[in-house]
């Protein structure tokens, strides 16, 4: 996911020397080879930059990137301050402040944090960080005050980690590839450094939250893009009890909401869609070792929080996910009544809770990059505690996406988010309209922040989300309609939806582009090659062109769910399945201009699959500009090259929709 952040000096942060982590100096980066640098491309060259006058109308595109706001946030154990990621300073890093509000702290500097997490007994914070997004991080602790700090566990080549919970003693466990197999194992560390292998995997574990009496933590169990198994592991004798296991063919997803113990972990509240479309808040009982659900519900369940001094926990919180549209529910757990909820702005919401019922919200939506909100539903008090830099963008002119649906030709009902200029016209003199695929595949759009979207818009370009087949929040079954042979189906519906948007008059279907980064990226490939003349222009951000070679070398971030999702390549039938069904195969389709990127460092798409693409169109005689970033993995995480790269790619397709004239 590509995050905005604010302007700070750009010489003065390229001034400062990179972190240096405990890893091989000599490590490959992007699958097994590294760039190609023969291939001519373009590169951030450090230079000035320009972000035109606070009132300007349109804005210039720097100030939607420079718009800033808080990241993954959370509450010290005793309620009264809060950790967060911003990435003002151009790479996002850890800061603190009272929860009352005030001025917040920078804690971290020059480390890319994105999410803190507060040691049981509230003396420190805890971190990851990885170099230049190579996603093999090392573990860190932080006093809050900034003025201490330790190594727990020293990065190493080829290890990915996915951090998993405390449990009260200080001790941790998580996830990691250290075993040399490629596939997630648990272990459990402490913050003096040590670490023990507990569980072997044979595909991926991800350990979570830990029972308060510490003596259980749940596991799960990659099972595709959009499902796992979910497990209890006792942590004295290292056993695994299955809580949910249901067969592949009915593969559900049991983490959307976290797991929330019960203060006397008797139990855990989850949310699972274990034989139904949509996640919805269920528990399970230690005793009786079965889950039962608490409400029926018609969108899925998201961001548990349980708190309250009552030992039967006093207080539940969550999210429902509306058609990427986040609602409020609060529910008193012993008097069995709703909890009224205070209004928020629009968008999506991520919760902390702590004490009894101090309620950490924050905001991400249309209308802002990040606020921090600190409620108490039960006394009805509400304060915007921290606010969002816009940047001098004037919130009024951010434009609310609205959500349409249609039918694929196949009867499938679509749905995406379109964001339409204001004042756009109909028919005739509808706008042109820009395809934002997200990643995943098993992504969702959704109503957050998007400063590139709103550019567009103020420029006059409609922009449309779509949730093609195979996103999450629409239902269990459509997530699985893209899996294995199914997967051009999904492709198909972009075009099913340009023409349907076209046909209602919405945009100019002949003006259209369509871009993505990550799966998005192989989504552009694959649409442009299988439907020529649909799309008058493409960009293709780190996406896969060759499936055989892109799975043969996935990282083992994505190794656990690949063969599900898309079939096993060591097995004949997939080679050559996707053999003749990768974009590189059908390239030579391809007839108009596509801009491609990609990160050196990226660890899950090797660059090799965005270089053969720009090879092949080049030889075709199809314009193929190529943007290579040096310092980058699967995204742009730093601010000048954001500032670099979006630049380029509004002014492309600005010139292929005939917005502007080529220079």
């Amino acid at each position: 996911m590509i995050r905005s952040v604010l302007l700070a000096s750009v010489a003065a942060v390229a001034a400062v020397p990179a972190i240096t982590l405990a890893q091989d100096s000599e490590e490959s980066f992007g699958g097994t080879k590294g760039a190609d640098l023969s291939i001519e491309a373009m590169e951030p060259d450090g230079g000035s930059i320009t972000i035109g006058r606070a009132g300007d109308n349109p804005a210039d595109i720097a100030r939607y990137l420079l718009a800033s706001g808080a990241g993954a946030a959370n509450l010290s154990p005793d309620g009264k301050t809060i950790a967060f990621a911003w990435d003002v300073t151009g790479e996002s890093e850890l800061w603190v402040m009272p929860a009352s509000g005030g001025q917040p702290q920078q804690v971290t500097f020059k480390t890319g944090v994105f999410a803190p997490i507060w040691t049981p007994d509230g003396s420190s914070l805890f971190y990851s960080a990885d170099r230049d997004g190579n996603e093999q991080p090392g573990y860190f602790a932080l006093t809050p005050d900034g003025k201490s700090e330790s190594e727990v566990l020293p990065a190493a080549s080829g290890d990915f980690r996915r951090f998993g919970d405390f449990a009260a003693d200080g001790s941790f466990v998580y996830a990691s590839t250290a075993r040399g197999t490629g596939v997630f194992d648990v272990y459990r560390g402490t913050l003096d450094g040590e670490s023990e292998l507990i569980v072997e995997a044979e595909l991926g574990l991800s350990p979570h939250s830990i029972s308060p009496d510490g003596k259980y933590a749940l596991v799960t169990e990659t099972v595709g893009e959009d499902a796992n198994n979910l497990y209890l592991l006792d942590l004295r004798t290292k056993e695994m009890t299955t809580v949910s296991k249901p067969p592949v063919e009915e593969r559900a997803e049991h983490v959307l909401g976290g797991f929330e113990w019960m203060p006397n972990s008797s139990g855990f509240y989850f949310s699972t869609n274990v034989g139904r479309e949509f996640s919805t808040l269920s528990f399970y009982s230690i005793e009786s070792g079965t889950f039962e659900r608490v409400f029926e519900t018609e969108w899925d369940v998201e961001n548990l929080e349980v708190c309250g001094s009552d030992p039967k926990g006093s207080y539940l919180y969550w999210t429902q996910n509306q058609d990427g549209f986040d609602t409020l529910h609060g529910w008193h757990t012993a008097d069995k009544r709703p909890i009224p909820m205070p209004e928020l702005p629009e968008g999506n919401y991520y919760l902390d809770c702590e004490g009894d019922g101090e309620l950490l919200v924050r905001v991400n939506g249309w209308q802002t990059p990040g606020e921090l909100w600190m409620t108490n539903p039960i006394s009805g008090t509400i304060d915007k505690v921290f606010s969002a830099n816009l940047a001098g963008l004037d919130p009024d002119r951010l434009v609310r996406p609205q959500v349409v649906r249609y039918k694929a030709r196949d009867g499938v009902e679509l749905q995406g988010l379109l964001y339409l200029p204001e004042g756009a016209g109909a028919g005739e003199n509808a706008p042109p309209v820009v395809f934002s695929v997200h990643g995943g595949p098993s992504g969702q759009s959704q109503a957050r922040f998007n400063g590139v979207a709103q550019y567009h818009v103020a420029r006059g370009v409609a922009v449309f989300q779509p949730n093609i087949r195979g996103s999450i929040g629409l239902g269990r079954t459509y997530s699985t309609l893209d899996d294995r042979e199914k997967r051009l189906d999904s492709v198909r519906d972009l075009v099913d939806l340009k023409n349907a948007l076209a046909s209602d008059g919405l945009i100019d279907g002949s003006r259209a582009a369509v871009m993505g980064g990550s799966y998005g990226g192989y989504a552009v490939n694959a649409v442009l090659a299988e439907y020529p003349g649909e799309f008058a222009a493409g960009v293709s951000l780190f996406g896969v062109a060759d499936w055989v070679t892109a799975l043969e070398i996935a990282s083992p971030a994505l190794k656990a769910s690949d063969k599900i999702e898309y079939g096993d390549i060591t097995e004949q039938k997939w080679r050559d399945f996707y053999t003749v069904n990768s974009p590189i195969r059908k390239a030579d389709q391809i007839t108009v201009p596509v801009l491609y990127s990609h990160g050196v460092m990226d660890p899950r798409i090797d660059i090799y699959e965005t270089e053969v693409m720009v090879k092949t169109l080049r030889a075709n005689g199809v314009p193929a500009p190529f943007i290579r970033i040096p310092d980058e993995g699967h995204g742009w995480r730093k601010l000048s090259n954001q500032l670099f790269y979006f630049r380029k790619q509004a002014e492309f397709i600005e010139e292929q929709l005939g917005l502007t004239e080529a220079e």
